[in-house]
């Protein structure tokens, strides 16, 4: 057995069943061991940022890693920026990156270069595999490392002799870190705050966002008075008709402040004090209002959905959650705007489906408008790396072949992995993408004002434009194997929505939705 052979096997022994690939010479072997092992799916994509955009998907989803086949430090490279989300997800992932033979680095070939430095930049679990008799140790170690509570990306660097070379072992199964329990004096501490009649604010992120969550969080609610919010950016919230609906801190630091206003204490549990997402001039850093007091409860890395039943306990023993009621919005009727194109989502979202939001702009009703749809979770932006949302979209349809997956999509994130399209018809992925084509990069042009730039030249203008030429997500669809429409109107997107989520494998629907701005 060599040492890709050992590695693939002691993967799959490791519970990690599907490798999304991209992968060069270096990596060869590996790809020739995935007839020796069957039970590894191996998936292609045509870029490294669907691959580790896939990857994401397909953990927050599956609840355990997916791995990676990256080629060199290059093709780590072009997959850093969705791995940057998964690591703000914290999203378990077994990144695998080819090397040089061993004794071919000393040449500075065109292809070398500090692979090492680049795994570091991710902060973390990083190995060079250095014998092919270890290869499966480490593999071992590296699916246990990416499940170590709430989750990381760790990469196993493998070079060319060493997974070519005989005498690979496989590896059972190395148990990962559990989530650490919070300690009955900090529970304690978070209960006597929201006893104290000051207005007191509920930050939940991580899983949090998650039923148990939810439920313990709506008690609080309910019984105290507190305001509550989950993170802006939730890896994976569950919401809808039966669950606790609860209200996303907002993005922009105006909302946000707004949102916290009069709040004496502040209790994050699964996440940290919010920050703005960006500095403005003559805005703080820090949404926390001024004077209040920051409490956690729980650390990412503890369990927090167990530390938020235990203040449930506390505070309110005998009160039950708010569940969100079954409602649904009317369809509109006329062209497409910001404001009706979600109601045609919350009216028609198909029961137990997936919602991939990257809709940025386009999007920002999109809560309202699904809330008292049928349940179903939301995969968010969470690193704000943009071009996560069509290969996010590819790894949830994978770990849940049975549910729909539904990717909202804005058209300048798109372009950055268009290509994760074909590999969801390569897949055959129940994916409906509906591209909101408003031919511009909208939020740059709101940042441009919020930033205080002086930006009405026209200059300026055309770097945020994206007309001239128009893209056309239809024949960009079909030009990898999606089926495609374009609507205008509510009635349009209506109907091929429709026909979209009936219908099995991926469809694209090119909305034009104008911008905010």
């Amino acid at each position: 057995m060599n040492g890709a052979q050992s590695l693939i096997r002691t993967l799959v022994d490791n519970g990690v069943e599907v490798c999304f690939s991209n992968p060069g010479t270096s990596e060869m072997h590996f790809v020739a061991a995935l007839d020796s092992v069957p039970e590894m799916r191996g998936v292609l994509a045509l870029f490294e940022g669907v691959v580790t955009g896939a990857a994401d998907g397909y953990a927050r989803i599956a609840g355990k890693p997916a791995a990676t086949l990256l080629h060199l430090g290059p093709g780590l490279g072009n997959g850093l920026a969705n791995l940057h989300n998964a690591r703000r997800a914290h999203t378990p992932i077994v990144n695998v990156i080819g090397d040089h033979a061993t004794y071919h680095k000393q040449y500075d070939a065109p292809l070398e270069s500090d692979i090492d430095a680049l795994t570091g930049w991710l902060e973390g679990w990083s190995r060079r595999s250095g014998q092919t008799k270890d290869v499966g140790a480490d593999a071992a170690a590296a699916v246990a490392a990416a499940q170590d509570a709430p989750g990381r990306v760790a990469t196993l660097i493998l070079p060319a002799d060493v997974s070519w070379g005989e005498g690979g072992e496989p590896s059972a199964p190395t148990s990962p870190r559990a989530p650490q329990a919070v300690d009955t004096a900090t529970v304690k501490a978070v209960a006597e705050v929201l006893r104290s009649g000051e207005p007191v604010a509920l930050l939940i992120g991580g899983d949090a966002c998650h039923e148990t969550g939810l439920r313990a969080t709506s008690r609080i609610v309910a019984a105290t008075g507190a305001k509550a919010f989950a993170e802006t950016f939730p890896a994976r919230l569950e919401r809808g008709a039966g669950l606790p609906n609860l209200e996303r801190l907002g993005y922009l630091a105006e909302q946000a402040k707004y949102q916290l206003d009069g709040i004496r204490h502040l209790i994050v549990a699964g996440t940290k004090a919010p920050v703005s997402f960006f500095a403005y001039p003559g805005m703080p850093s820090e949404l926390t209002p001024d004077g209040a007091q920051v409490h956690e409860l729980a650390a990412p890395g503890q369990d927090v959905a167990a530390a938020l039943e235990e203040v449930a306990a506390l505070v309110a023993a005998d009160t039950e959650p708010v569940l969100q009621e079954a409602t649904r919005p009317a369809l509109p009727a006329g062209p497409l705007t910001p404001q009706n194109w979600v109601d045609v989502i919350g009216a028609l979202l198909p029961e137990d489906a997936i919602i991939v939001d990257e809709a940025n702009t386009s999007g920002l009703l999109l809560p309202g408008a699904t809330a008292g749809a049928p349940r179903h979770d939301v995969l968010t932006l969470t690193g704000g790396a943009i071009g996560s949302g069509m290969p996010v979209a590819v790894g949830a349809a994978i770990a849940a072949p049975r549910r729909p997956v539904i990717n909202l999509e804005s058209d300048g994130s798109a372009m950055y992995t268009i290509s994760a399209l074909w590999t969801q018809a390569r897949e055959n992925l129940d994916v409906t993408t509906v591209v909101l084509n408003n031919n511009a990069y909208a939020i740059l042009r709101m940042e441009l004002q919020r930033v205080g730039a002086s930006g009405d030249g026209p200059r300026a203008k055309d770097l945020l434009d994206l007309g001239r030429p128009d893209l056309d997500f239809v024949k960009l669809a079909e030009g990898m194997g999606v089926p495609a429409t374009r609507a205008t109107t509510a009635e349009e997107l209506a109907e091929q929505f429709r026909r979209a989520v009936a219908e099995p494998g991926p469809h694209l629907i090119d909305a034009a939705v104008p911008p905010l701005l």
